[in-house]
């Protein structure tokens, strides 16, 4: 009797135990079916590259779009109740890569890309300036440029590195049909003596914009960000005419460690030539030259008038070249070097024509360097390409295709 009125007490809080369990069951049972649900499916691959023309602002879509997919975390259950971090992304103005130059189209892709990064709630985009650069978890480097020398398309390439491990994390790339962009250099670009395309940090910038990922980024680029956003800076105050204040930026670059470079250099010239240092813009340019033949390669823009071998017209161009002559000549015969005068034209005329005048203008620098430094008698050779090493092609003869009317200097040993 004493035992059963024990036990029977029990039956109900069994039952209600497996009740329990049972609902507990279902309980998770429901939960794993809406986790279920709710999972995304596997992401489609990422596009790194597309071929198809589409209008620039497409363009620039597809290739940023594609970036931030490529460093997007996998996307969890967890990360749905989480606001994820942003990453802090700073861009390093793009270039044309034809060229190596800052051009009006170039600005209009800059900040087209910067407002399309903007639109990712990942990213986070910092201005492109040396405070930046300890919080920027991402550097973006970006190139676009003519694919032919017709009204056809350009090539757009755009890398993502991560600046605490050097490599690149993403890159992309897409088509923008030609819209009558406008190439004309920025007031640096247009003023500088020299063709900075083989710079070596200039020429790193545009194997970064390319390189996969996994790849490292360009190590003489990457070292020199730092003073790459210092000589920005310093070249926005040169495009404003702001010459004193670009001046002491671009004297501030090279006091940095990896500021001496051909940018930095060419700036502090261009800066007190328009402030009327001579004295300083000629010392500045035999600097300049100086690293060119240091690195066996410099080109500079003397431009000729039509269909001659006398220097254009215009003392507003043509001025500073007695300047650019005398220093190319002491620096040159002072480094004991040989050198290859090669003259180029635009892409105007018969290519017989062009031969013919581009190797009379190489003959004639070199007459004028030998009558400045008679020591470079016999060390130099003059010959002419014509328009078959053009780095623009449009053969315009305005602005946008100066480089294509130059004269380069290869050096050699004796």
């Amino acid at each position: 009797m004493s035992m059963q009125m024990i036990r029977q007490p029990s039956a109900p809080h069994h039952a209600l135990r497996r009740v329990g369990q049972r609902w507990q069951g279902v309980w998770l049972a429901a939960l794993l079916l809406a986790a279920a649900g709710c999972q995304t499916p596997p992401p489609a691959p990422v596009v790194r590259s597309s071929t198809d023309a589409v209008s620039l602002d497409q363009a620039v879509a597809l290739a940023v779009d594609s970036l931030a997919a490529q460093v997007k975390p996998p996307e969890t259950l967890l990360s749905r109740l989480e606001k994820p971090a942003r990453r802090p992304v700073l861009m390093d103005p793009s270039l044309d890569a034809a060229s190596g130059q800052q051009t009006t189209l170039t600005r209009q892709f800059d900040q087209k890309v910067n407002d399309r990064l903007r639109t990712h709630a990942l990213l986070e985009v910092l201005p492109f300036a040396q405070a930046s650069i300890t919080r920027a978890q991402y550097l973006a480097v970006g190139t676009i440029t003519r694919l032919d020398s017709g009204r056809g398309a350009y090539q757009i390439h755009l890398s993502l590195t991560e600046l605490k491990t050097g490599q690149v994390v993403a890159q992309a790339s897409s088509r923008a049909r030609d819209e009558g962009f406008d190439t004309t250099p920025t007031p640096y670009y247009r003023d500088t003596p020299v063709i900075l395309l083989k710079d070596r940090v200039v020429d790193g910038y545009l194997r970064t914009a390319q390189a996969a990922p996994g790849q490292a980024a360009d190590g003489a680029y990457l070292e020199r960000v730092t003073a790459a956003a210092v000589i920005q800076e310093a070249t926005s105050a040169y495009n404003a005419e702001r010459y004193q204040e670009a001046l002491g930026l671009y004297r501030s670059a090279l006091a940095t460690p990896a500021g001496e470079q051909m940018r930095s250099l060419n700036g502090v010239y261009l800066s007190n030539w328009k402030l009327g240092n001579l004295a300083e813009a000629e010392q500045a340019f035999g600097k300049v030259v100086a690293l060119g033949l240091a690195s066996k390669s410099l080109g500079v823009k003397f431009l000729f008038n039509p269909g001659g071998t006398d220097f254009w017209s215009d003392s507003k161009i043509s001025g500073p070249y007695t300047l650019w002559l005398r220093q190319i000549a002491r620096q040159a015969a002072g480094s004991r070097v040989c050198m290859d005068v090669v003259g180029h034209t635009s892409h105007t005329g018969s290519e017989a024509y062009n031969d013919r005048l581009s190797a009379q203008r190489a003959a004639f620098i070199r007459a004028k360097l030998e009558a400045e430094a008679p020591a470079l008698a016999g060390r130099l050779k003059a010959s002419g390409v014509g328009f078959r090493e053009n780095l623009i092609g449009t053969g315009t003869d305005d602005a946008s295709d100066a480089l294509d009317r130059r004269v380069e200097f290869k050096v050699g040993d004796c």
